[in-house]
């Protein structure tokens, strides 16, 4: 039970810390940030409308994680693949002379280890929740 405790709040911390992305996803939209600021950039309000949804259904799983499982897992791997890519990226803008700054990758790491320890085991799964 002590476990299964650990995992729900983790999953109630990711959905937050997702969830809060919508401050930043509002402020690129209503001042045209991503258009202006980011020199016509609209990839960065695309992925953060994805984690902000990501976040409400991962609030949702909360209740239940077992019953999320795979929510949680999709959560987990996207998290650590885009960490991958914008690593490899990070290296190439490096090997090219541009620098760039490499935060968000330990972020996206991050966000993925915390998921990884909060997915259910499947005897979770088998046994049900209280």
């Amino acid at each position: 039970m002590k476990h299964a405790g650990i995992r729900r709040f983790l999953v109630l911390l990711m959905g937050l810390l997702y969830l809060g992305l919508l401050y930043p996803l509002s402020s690129d939209l209503w001042h045209s940030h991503w258009l202006v600021g980011m020199h016509n950039n609209e990839c960065e309000p695309m992925f953060l409308s994805f984690f902000v949804g990501l976040g409400v259904f991962l609030l949702l799983a909360v209740r239940n994680p077992p019953r999320h499982r795979s929510l949680i897992i999709f959560a987990t791997f996207s998290s650590l693949l885009h960490a991958f890519v914008m690593a490899i990226e990070t290296v190439e803008a490096f090997s090219h002379g541009v620098r760039r700054d490499y935060t968000d990758v330990v972020v996206a790491a991050v966000f993925g280890v915390i998921l990884l320890v909060a997915i259910p085991g499947k005897r979770e799964e088998v046994a049900g929740y209280s």
